[in-house]
């Protein structure tokens, strides 16, 4: 079966900076859903008309990757604003921000701890990739053809490409 519109793929791949270094290894299977939010564009499109066992190497530029860079989504709040246990890499979402946080983050991204300071924590709404022009060696392990109920939920749940709150009314990822 080829790739089209609304299928789904079981990908491995192996996904490097400019430089050559390693950023994530998809060793093991994992299926996504063409057509849905699991994938970015340019990857989905790439993918079309290709079938189980092909190899494709893309490369994306910040823009049809994980975007540009923007000092805009980078915020220094208070650190008593932030549980005791807080630590670099946790992740909260931006609609469920501690109480007193500034009024002007916005509230659709996920914020990334990315520095602790004794009176302050910073918080960034960049993806950790963003800004990075990326390699990505794709292989196909298999295609098949979508069911009803995954086309509607619009994704298989595997969005290794977007950062999304964890399920369940957790704020935070870990």
């Amino acid at each position: 079966m080829k790739i089209t519109p609304r299928c789904v793929v079981a990908l491995t791949w192996t996904l490097k900076d400019t430089l050559g270094e390693v950023l994530d290894e998809l060793e093991e299977p994992v299926e996504f859903l063409l057509g849905g939010d699991d994938l970015l564009a340019q990857i989905e499109e790439e993918l079309q008309g290709h079938e189980a066992g092909d190899r494709l190497e893309l490369h994306l530029e910040p823009e049809n990757a994980f975007g540009d860079y923007d000092e805009q989504r980078v915020f220094l709040e208070a650190r008593a604003l932030f549980p005791q246990e807080i630590e670099e890499g946790m992740s909260f979402d931006g609609a469920a921000l501690p109480a007193g946080a500034s009024p002007g983050i916005p509230a659709e991204h996920i914020y990334t701890v990315t520095e602790i300071y004794p009176e302050h924590v910073v918080l960034d709404g960049n993806h950790p990739l963003a800004g990075i022009a990326i390699r990505l060696n794709l292989s196909i392990d298999s295609v098949r053809a979508a069911t009803d109920e995954e086309t509607a939920a619009g994704s298989l749940g595997t969005g290794f490409f977007k950062l999304e709150p964890l399920a369940g009314g957790n704020d935070t990822i870990h």
